[in-house]
């Protein structure tokens, strides 16, 4: 997840085609550490977010506006005073550093022309937004950085601007094979390491791509390359470095079990982005799917998107951080429950041992001397001679009704703990099932029926006379490229709904095999059988629907919805089968079109 160099020069590329020549309308300052210039063109106006937050530097072209306080701050005013109505002549990156430089002429106070340069860094938790003038002085910043903060370079009103080198690496856009090769084989580290070790604006992910598209492993030593790997290696950074200098950017996203996990403005081709070099220009005007990543119009469009899911992501695991916290609590203590009840039910297994002793001392204990501490006797049941033993201090018929006081104990406890086992073995299936929809959870309202089905189950007490809490979440809605409608339950009260409320009888039914997931009902409609695609597209999400997600298959159970059953009592999402169908199947579902 790098906003790295590349990434910028992407943005860069599209700031220049669309705000160049613009006049900034509006100047505003939402946050602390955040501008929303708002630029007006002859077609109309854009909306530019810049923000130097340390855990979340961002810049990119939005649509969305935001509100700003009522009393602007200084730093706002003062580009208000300076910028307001200025044009846009220039915006530029030094080499593929994470900086951008914007240059804006506007009037002074005499109605003189002047220039003003505002930089953008975006560099972690040392991004700024620095207001220059046209000599490279420093005006002020969004972030005040002094001598105690910073030993290489203060960001203050007065001092002049310059970019601290501090990693002396290598522009990768002006690189040849001997630099190329010499930089890499310096470095003791492995090959994807030394590569962005070695070049600016290079991040961890596109090294470990290019090592990818080398067919070379990234973990490997550098310095255990061969000529023509390193010969192989700097043909495709080449073309990487060639692709950017012609702005040819194919944004895209990497998705794992439906999350976003890496961006890029070049294919990542190791998670499954299809589009060569020679189809870049083509795939910066559409947007693709591969198998594992989603490709862009835009830099800005992939970037607002990808904050606002992951954002989103975020948002709603804080939200069920209680309600996790509840499940996991009551699944830690029946776990234990269940492995204490296991122990003793093995403890148990001895009971018949001590019916046979008894029976056996009944039949040969006259055979016993007093104070003995055994007898041999032949067992009957197998024709064995076995070795009883015996409490000396006992008569032989005082240990036969100890060894039957024993087996009566043993068996009570055996049928108790038969029953006990099978009660809290449901209980840790259906926690397990609450878990499951807590990790397919992505809107308050799904946590909300989480919560209620928690509350019914004695798990969270309802306050006082709270009513039930009304319920909008509904399940997924799916279309398979054969357009059959698709539905997956979100959790067990729309499993229960789904299976046996909106389901018909001969409707298709999916669910992974011996293991917590959604219930998926694929809708027959006036056909009368399923094509095999439909098959495999409902199996692949119940797959990823599941606990198995992260397995490569995951073996899945379907049948027609008349031959489920729900036993008298059963918990929610719990049902019965006999006679059923399975396959194994991957859980990508990519290439699944979630109904609008």
């Amino acid at each position: 997840m790098a906003f790295d160099g590349v990434t910028i020069a992407n943005v860069v590329s599209e700031l220049k085609k669309e705000l160049m020549g613009g006049r900034l309308y509006k100047i505003a300052q939402p946050e602390a550490d955040e501008l929303l210039l708002t630029v007006r063109q002859p077609k109309g106006q854009a909306r530019l977010l810049i923000s130097a937050q340390a855990s979340l530097p961002l810049l990119y072209l939005t649509g969305t506006n935001k509100p700003s306080p009522m009393t602007a701050p200084n730093f706002c005013m003062l580009l208000r005073k300076h910028l307001q109505n200025g044009r846009i002549t220039d915006i530029s990156q030094p080499g593929l550093e994470r900086i951008i430089r914007i240059e804006i002429e506007h009037l002074d106070e005499l109605g003189d022309l002047r220039r003003k340069i505002l930089v953008v860094e975006i560099m972690g938790k040392h991004s700024n937004i620095i207001f220059c003038d046209d000599q490279g002085m420093i005006l002020d910043s969004i972030k005040h950085v002094t001598a105690a903060v910073s030993s290489l370079r203060e960001v203050l009103p007065g001092r002049p601007y310059f970019v601290a080198e501090t990693q002396n690496k290598l522009d990768a856009l002006r690189t040849d094979y001997d630099d190329f090769r010499r930089a890499v084989a310096a470095k003791p580290q492995p090959l994807f390491k030394a590569v962005y070790g070695s070049f600016t604006g290079i991040s961890p992910i596109l090294a470990q791509e290019l090592c990818y598209r080398a067919g070379l492993d990234g973990e490997l030593p550098a310095a255990a390359l061969t000529e023509p790997d390193y010969e192989k290696l700097f043909d495709v950074f080449s073309d990487m470095a060639r692709a950017i200098r012609e702005e040819r950017f194919v944004p895209n996203i990497a998705y794992t079990n439906g999350s976003p996990v890496e961006f890029c403005a070049l294919p990542l081709t190791m998670y499954g982005c299809g589009k060569s070099a020679e189809e870049q220009p083509a795939a910066s005007k559409e947007t693709c799917r591969g198998d594992r990543t989603v490709c862009y119009e835009s830099m800005s469009a992939l970037l607002e998107h990808f904050y606002a899911e992951k954002n989103t992501l975020t948002h709603i695991r804080q939200k069920s951080a209680d309600l996790r916290r509840i499940v996991q609590t009551a699944l830690e203590r029946n776990i234990k429950k269940y492995d204490l009840q296991l122990r003793q039910i093995k403890d148990t297994e001895k009971r018949e041992t001590c019916r046979i002793y008894g029976e056996l001392l009944n039949t040969y204990g006259y055979g016993a001397q007093p104070g003995a501490k055994s007898l041999e006797a032949l067992n009957y049941y197998t024709g064995e001679m076995i070795t009883i033993p015996l409490d000396p201090t006992l008569t032989a018929t005082e240990n036969a009704k100890k060894y039957f006081d024993k087996y009566g104990k043993l068996k009570r406890t055996y049928e108790a703990l038969s029953q006990l086992t099978i009660e809290v073995k449901t209980e840790i299936d259906h926690l397990e099932s609450i878990s499951a929809a807590l990790d397919i959870a992505l809107y308050e309202e799904d946590l909300a029926q989480i919560k209620e089905e928690l509350t019914e189950s004695g798990y969270i007490r309802r306050k006082g006379s709270t009513k039930k809490q009304k319920i909008t979440s509904r399940p997924y809605h799916y279309i398979s490229s054969d357009g059959f409608h698709i539905y997956v339950g979100k959790n067990n009260y729309q499993n229960d709904e789904l299976t046996f409320k909106f389901a018909s009888g001969n409707d298709w039914w999916f669910h992974a095999k011996q293991m917590p997931g959604s219930h998926v009902i694929v809708k027959l409609g006036n056909a009368e059988e399923l094509p095999d695609r439909t098959f495999e597209e409902a199996a692949r999400l119940a797959a990823y629907y599941s606990k198995g997600r992260d397995q490569e298959k995951v073996e899945i159970d379907y049948i027609q919805k008349k031959h489920i059953k729900k036993p008298g009592g059963a918990k929610p999402g719990f049902v019965v089968y006999y006679t059923n169908y399975s396959m194994a199947i991957d859980s990508n579902i990519s290439g699944i079109r979630l109904a609008e």
